[in-house]
């Protein structure tokens, strides 16, 4: 089935930013749909950035970017507060997580005391800050990236951090053709200022809405904790999908189903978001790479019918 007008839409408003592979840009929506937040392990200059500005400008809301780096403060990402003077107070100044969409740079450069900082936020929406509990944006979307080559004065991120990504994702090149549009039209700062907001807050609650409400059928949301329970029981793996990643992997699919414009969730659904949503949250034996054995899990675990 055809995607839906409105969601249609927004995925050809910010393809006409980011040069990239459309289904690329359908596993952000579906993160943003999902309620879910996104991990990017890939190197510098591939649109990372890009990608998420034209995502927060498309969907009308804020944006701010995080550069991580070892100095980095808790309190640069939730915000302090200072005392005022004229008004003999204590007056907060919000971090940068007081937006729709934050952009955490490089978040594996800044020490696990501030990656923490993150974590309230991404987990509860809200931060709390000299004792008192701050309400996050409705539509509040962190999009976390770091540099899988370059592990110098790096924090690597803890499994209870990766968990809390629904999905991890990698950009790779472009295309030839996209890279040739990209220098054709000198980058894509021209085109991210003539964008114009094609979503309406209200029609984030009611699609986020909608993917919540999308059918998942007794059979289906079995065959999710099958490749989850596969993944306990795997050989090559230490450690397992959690809980809360079949929770996410469901979710996701909910999301892609509605994407695809159905209103139910199919086997299919859940096969292409098995890696996105689980290879970040399972480790292997030795550190080997997790995608080839979640493949073969996906292989071998019985496809309802």
């Amino acid at each position: 089935m055809p995607t839906p007008p409105i969601i249609a839409r927004l995925i050809d408003a910010v393809a006409t930013v980011y040069h990239g592979p459309r289904p690329t840009i359908e596993l952000l929506v579906v993160g943003f749909l999902a309620r879910g937040h996104v991990l990017i392990e890939d190197i510098p200059g591939v649109g990372k950035t890009t990608l998420a500005r034209t995502l927060a400008k498309a969907t009308g809301g804020s944006f701010r970017r995080l550069q991580c780096t070892p100095d980095l403060m808790p309190a640069d990402v939730t915000g302090l507060s200072i005392w005022d003077e004229r008004e003999h107070a204590f007056r907060f100044h919000a971090g940068p997580v007081f937006c729709d969409v934050l952009l955490a740079d490089e978040l594996n450069r800044t020490p696990p005391r501030t990656q923490s900082a993150l974590l309230e936020a991404m987990s509860e929406g809200q931060v709390t800050s000299d004792g008192e509990t701050r309400a996050l944006s409705a539509r509040f979307l962190c999009i976390a990236t770091q540099n899988p080559s370059d592990h110098v004065g790096t924090y690597p991120l803890p499994e209870s951090q990766r968990d809390r990504f629904l999905i991890s994702t990698s950009l790779g090149y472009p295309g030839a053709e996209d890279e040739l549009e990209l220098l054709r039209r000198d980058g894509a700062e021209a085109d991210l200022g003539k964008l114009t907001p094609v979503w309406k807050p209200s029609d984030v609650s009611e699609l986020r809405a909608l993917a919540h409400a999308v059918a998942v059928e007794a059979s289906v949301r079995r065959y999710v904790l099958d490749l989850v329970h596969a993944t306990r029981a795997a050989k090559g793996l230490v450690q397992g999908a959690s809980p809360r990643a079949a929770l996410g992997l469901q979710r996701a699919a909910q999301a892609m189903a509605l994407v695809k414009g159905r209103d139910f969730v199919i086997p299919d659904d859940v096969q292409v978001l098995a890696s996105p949503c689980l290879a970040h949250r399972i480790v292997a034996r030795a550190g080997a790479p997790t995608e080839p054995i979640l493949a073969n899990l996906v292989d071998s675990v019985a496809v309802p019918r």
